[in-house]
């Protein structure tokens, strides 16, 4: 079956938090670009939002789903855009590949399991020690991660999920100023992890996923704090810059057992 080219779509844009999302993802990229100097070059841009939108024709053509919709897709290969570092172009081939394609491989009950930018991240990453995240690109301002905060807000308000994201940054906040109290550590010190980019767009635009999230209000509370503890963890244990990426994806195998214990409505994408 062919993949239609009709675009209902369209007519649900404002309705849609994907829109809202991808304007805000292209923005930052736009912003890292031009202002912060991050390490990609437009050849890496270029090739991962076309190989992005190739696989996700691909997928959809392979598995009879009609008509072609790039909304998540865009989605993803903005996120990468902004978090997969690596000097070869096959890598991020290869990254892309395994996000997009994780969607329609790797489902449970009729959804994808894992978030798609996070699944290629690790998966990468566990395959070749040539690709890395750079949590310290974006700097610790506070304006800047204000700016990110904001922008966030709206999108997973809009997206219906903004309880995990502030139960995340909640709990996450709690352990680290709980970690410092205990030890006697200066406020400086927790305070100076929070001022970060990549924590807020991990907070605002991954774990808030609504496709990859419980169903229920009281699953989503568990599971971030199983991310925040897991994340929190490995950074005091491995010394990992990026564990939230690590612990994310461990922690969304928790999913269904999550919906099974506490269930609730699936969320659905407008006009679907």
């Amino acid at each position: 079956m062919a993949v239609s080219l009709r675009r209902p779509w369209l007519r649900t844009l404002g309705e849609d938090p994907r829109f809202y999302q991808s304007s805000v993802l292209a923005g930052l990229v736009g912003y890292g670009v031009l202002w912060l100097d991050f390490a990609v070059s437009v050849p890496q841009l270029v090739t991962i939002l076309g190989t992005a939108l190739l696989t996700q024709a691909v997928g959809q053509w392979v598995w009879h789903m009609s008509p072609y919709d790039p909304r998540s897709a865009l989605i993803s290969a903005l996120s990468l855009c902004l978090l997969l570092r690596t000097n070869a172009l096959r890598l991020t081939v290869l990254a892309t590949i395994l996000s997009l394609g994780s969607k329609f491989v790797l489902r449970w009950r009729h959804k994808h399991l894992f978030n798609p930018t996070n699944f290629g991240l690790v998966a990468t990453m566990l395959l070749s020690d040539q690709v890395w995240v750079s949590p310290g690109q974006w700097g610790s301002g506070v304006t800047l991660a204000f700016l990110l905060a904001c922008c966030g807000g709206m999108v997973v308000y809009r997206a219906s999920r903004s309880d995990v994201t502030l139960a995340f940054l909640a709990i996450l906040i709690g352990l680290r100023w709980g970690r410092a109290w205990w030890l006697g550590d200066p406020w400086s010190i927790p305070l100076h992890q929070v001022q970060n980019g990549a924590l807020v767009l991990f907070a605002f635009f991954m774990i808030s996923d609504p496709r990859t999230t419980p169903d229920s209000r009281l699953g989503r509370l568990v599971f971030a704090g199983l991310v925040a503890l897991g994340g929190w963890y490995g950074q005091l244990t491995w010394y990992r810059s990026d564990a939230l990426l690590w612990s994310l994806a461990v922690c969304t195998l928790t999913v269904p057992l999550l919906n099974w214990l506490w269930p609730g409505p699936p969320y659905a994408w407008p006009g679907r």
